[in-house]
């Protein structure tokens, strides 16, 4: 397979056989023929070395500009030989571009190229020599359209320069738009062009032109593609009968640990190895062709050496589903990844699926499952979460119990060998018992099949996600932890808004935003009312809504005349409602009684409530779960405090509303839900304008 960058007249060609606007050009060879080619283009124009040797051509001195007699071209054809020679004394100089110089533009940036995990991309930002300092960029996987180009330009930081900034006039985002859409899909059509560059691209008032263009291409036009899946069997996780190959008496192996968290599984256990007979009270069989009944799942935790053989045996027994807790497989080098690969071979065979290997397992708590050897299991509750790393699984479930956090299922995919994230997610999407899912990812296998998939949950289930490796180290971290090649993290983000999913930078983010999703559902909108008795936590809220994206709407003057009958003579008459630091609980009370009321003119509404000597944070409490029962909308508790919160807090957590104590959170984590619904109102999917 060859790989090469055409020449810039190459490019033009192509690019201009497409519709896309390059400048008027003209090829030559040698001296003599630079006088004719410059008359006949006209003036000024720009000359460039042609040079595979020479990628960066102004740095090797190979560009000549403000050309405006055929004089000044044969100078420049002079000059540009010397100094490229000098720059490059190997450089294979095969000819000159010709350029009718453009009118200065805007300079923007259209670039592609071919992502590992999801295939084509497009890029757009600002362009110019400075484009890899500023990195002011917008990312899609294609396809795309209009309304996903619109928003890529209009994401960029330096988008008013576009839209018409103070003296400076606006340009043609429209033409700008048609230019990008043409790219793309020229791009997606030609399976040769593997990358390319368009940078600078001139916008102006009217019209755009492609200035400069790298654009690489290959002979190998079919692209390898993940190979198809079959779906996620329904019901495979419907577990009424549980094997344990490896099963051990001794405390300090996997075996033994799997082996107890199971003994409190409802269905029929049944652990296997042929050195013991009775095991932690359980009769123990020799191998799983001894066991007399039919086995729904067999978890595996053997040497990774004989995993093969104990596959091939569920197979002849007529498992269907095996979860493969032993490492030594792809993660642990190229004779791990052939042994993987034997693995897949035999479970193709059988028609088994696979989860894993090299990975905790599974808990699914409502069904008394935990195949993991994690010490300790999760409360039931609402939240899916699946997860590439055990340790975070470990960690998590930990964290989650004086938390009080539940889920309905806990999934670690391991090395993604046959079931992965987007097969657990079908199931999470389809479960009744879960309302949001939370994704922990170093490594999608097949982005496309992530996507069309998350595109099919998102809509019924808020699902967050975590994405690790955005630093050049925390990528080769995860290569070498689950077996993962993590791809780059930009385009994982891009791919996750155009999947519906809510991208988060921290555990406890996503969290804290699965959670209040879980507990509130969507709400109507980004328009938000705050109130306090704490005139600091008030105007903290202030920053934290701007910082975020929350709309914290001007309140009508009916509104503050009703207050004005409840709230003290000092109070501030805004939102923020700071209703002083003596207010009651009946002040409170009334307050929400008047919001309840207005309840059509906002979407989200955080209290925020502090100790005080004259409010009893009971009472405040117990109106606050009055106030959510009366409104169909996202009441975000930040009741704040020591132990005199305790008995306030175990009345909103019976009463399903979630509370914050750090208020930066509280307004982090709603921003997070605001800026997926203005996502999606922009793109015209399930817009949930107030």
């Amino acid at each position: 397979m060859t790989h090469r960058m055409l020449s810039e007249a190459e490019g033009y060609e192509l690019l201009k056989k497409n519709g896309i606007p390059v400048p008027e050009f003209s090829v030559i060879r040698t001296r003599s023929e630079v006088a004719a080619a410059a008359d006949t283009l006209g003036y000024p124009l720009v000359m460039k070395v042609i040079s595979p040797q020479i990628i960066h051509k102004s740095d090797a001195g190979g560009v000549v500009t403000g050309i405006v007699s055929a004089t000044d071209a044969e100078h420049a054809f002079d000059t540009i030989s010397s100094r490229v020679k000098a720059y490059n004394p190997a450089a294979d100089i095969s000819g000159f571009i010709i350029v009718r110089q453009e009118k200065k533009g805007l300079e923007i940036l259209v670039g592609g190229r071919i992502d590992p995990t999801f295939g084509k991309i497009i890029t757009v930002g600002m362009g110019g020599t400075l484009v890899e300092l500023i990195r002011d960029v917008s990312i899609r996987v294609l396809p795309v359209g209009h309304a996903d180009i619109n928003a890529m330009i209009q994401e960029l930081q330096a988008y008013p320069l576009i839209r018409g900034f103070r003296n400076e006039p606006a340009r043609d985002k429209e033409g700008l738009i048609a230019l990008i859409d043409t790219v793309a899909q020229f791009f997606m059509a030609r399976p040769e062009v593997t990358e390319f560059d368009l940078n600078p691209v001139f916008l102006y008032e009217k019209g755009t032109s492609v200035v400069d263009a790298r654009i690489y291409v290959t002979d190998e036009t079919n692209m390898p593609r993940p190979p198809q899946k079959k779906p996620l069997p329904p019901g495979i996780l419907d577990i009424k009968s549980i094997a344990l190959v490896g099963a051990s008496p001794e405390p300090s192996k996997v075996g033994y640990a799997v082996l107890r968290n199971l003994l409190s599984f409802p269905g029929q256990l049944y652990p296997v190895n042929p050195k013991h007979q009775n095991i932690l009270g359980r009769t123990v069989y020799p191998s799983l062709s001894a066991i007399p009944d039919q086995v729904d799942v067999a978890v595996i935790a053997v040497p990774a050496r004989t995993v093969p053989l104990v596959v091939e045996e569920a197979g002849k027994k007529g498992i269907s589903f095996v979860i493969i807790i032993s490492s030594g497989f792809r993660e642990s080098g190229e004779a791990g990844k052939d042994l993987e690969r034997k693995v897949l071979l035999i479970a193709e065979k059988y028609g088994i699926r696979i989860m894993g290997p090299n990975c905790l397992g599974l808990m699914l708590p409502l069904q008394g499952i935990n195949t993991t050897f994690d010490p300790i299991s999760p409360k039931p509750g609402s939240l899916a979460f699946i997860s590439q790393s055990g340790a975070i699984i470990s960690t998590i479930v930990d964290w989650s119990l004086p938390e009080e956090i539940g889920f309905s299922a806990v999934i670690s995919v391991g090395n993604q060998a046959d079931l992965s994230f987007e097969d657990f997610l079908t199931y999470a999407g389809d479960d009744p018992a879960t309302r949001a899912v939370i994704l922990y990812i170093e490594e999608i296998p097949d982005g496309r099949r992530f996507m069309e998939i998350a595109r099919g949950v998102t809509p019924r289930k808020p699902v967050v996600a975590i994405k690790s490796g955005s630093s050049r180290i925390g990528q080769m971290t995860a290569a070498s932890h689950t077996g993962s090649l993590a791809g780059s993290y930009e385009v994982y983000q891009a791919a996750f808004w155009q999947s519906g999913i809510i991208p988060v930078r921290s555990m406890r983010e996503a969290f804290q935003t699965a959670e209040l999703l879980s507990s509130e559902g969507y709400p109507n909108g980004i328009r938000a009312i705050v109130i306090s008795n704490a005139g600091g936590f008030a105007v903290l809220s202030s920053d934290y809504a701007e910082e975020f994206g929350i709309e914290l709407v001007d309140l009508p003057d009916f509104i503050i005349r009703e207050l004005d009958l409840i709230l003290p003579p000092d109070w501030n008459r805004r939102n923020p409602i700071d209703m002083v630091g003596d207010a009651s609980a009946d002040r409170f009370a009334r307050t929400f009684d008047v919001m309840i009321k207005n309840q059509d003119l906002w979407d989200i509404a955080f209290i925020i409530a502090v100790p005080s000597a004259i409010s009893d944070p009971i009472r405040v409490a117990n109106e606050l779960v009055r106030f959510s029962k009366n409104t169909h909308r996202m009441i975000v508790g930040c009741m704040i405090g020591g132990d005199s919160m305790k008995t306030p807090l175990r009345i909103l957590h019976d009463s399903g509303i979630p509370n914050f104590p750090d208020l930066e959170d509280a307004f982090k984590a709603v921003g997070n839900i605001c800026r997926h619904l203005c996502w999606e109102e922009y793109h015209g999917k399930n817009c949930r304008s107030g």
